[in-house]
């Protein structure tokens, strides 16, 4: 058998129906999709369920001679409660050596990011509010504040887009919200 460019393709003999190899294929593929769109957990007897949050930020941030404060308050949207998360604050500039006292639930992660733990979160619920001052090294005009959730206590979030935040704040004083 002749192909139409002009090589000779071998039949090569399986001891299948002609065409069963192709339909297993798009079978198997047909089942990968439906594992991916689901989360990776198959439904059934056995299946592990995951709780549901939908997490956000809201707060605002200033700048004045190289000190930014953030301000923000976890929320969950629901539909499932959150024992605890972790907010990530990282910084287009890199953080001064010496830092003032960062807050309870708060820790540095090398060079440029902070993060806090939110505490339990209760569906339709607004956390604690998270005051965070940081110095930079030397006195940038503007630095760039990325937020956004690093551990969510085992929950899907499947709004990614409402718990990640960019902030661009200027030296200016004035308060920016995100």
């Amino acid at each position: 058998m002749r192909n139409p460019v002009g090589r000779e393709r071998r039949r090569v003999r399986t001891g299948r129906a002609p065409g069963a190899g192709r339909r297993a294929a798009r079978v198997l593929a047909a089942g990968v999709v439906v594992l991916g769109l689901s989360g990776g957990a198959a439904s059934g007897a056995g299946a592990v369920e995951r709780a549901e949050a939908d997490l956000a930020y809201h707060g605002v941030a200033t700048l004045i001679a190289g000190e930014t404060d953030v301000r923000l308050v976890p929320v969950n949207h629901g539909p499932s409660a959150v024992a605890d998360a972790t907010v990530r604050l990282r910084w287009s500039e890199p953080l001064a050596d010496e830092q003032p006292q960062l807050p309870a639930g708060c820790a540095r992660s090398g060079g440029q990011a902070v993060l806090c733990r939110t505490g339990a979160l209760a569906v339709d619920g607004v956390g604690e509010r998270i005051d965070l001052r940081v110095r930079l090294e030397g006195a940038p005009s503007e630095v760039v504040v990325d937020l956004d959730t690093v551990w969510s206590g085992g929950a899907l979030d499947r709004n990614r887009l409402n718990d990640r935040q960019r902030v661009l704040v200027l030296d200016t004083g004035d308060e920016y919200h995100f």
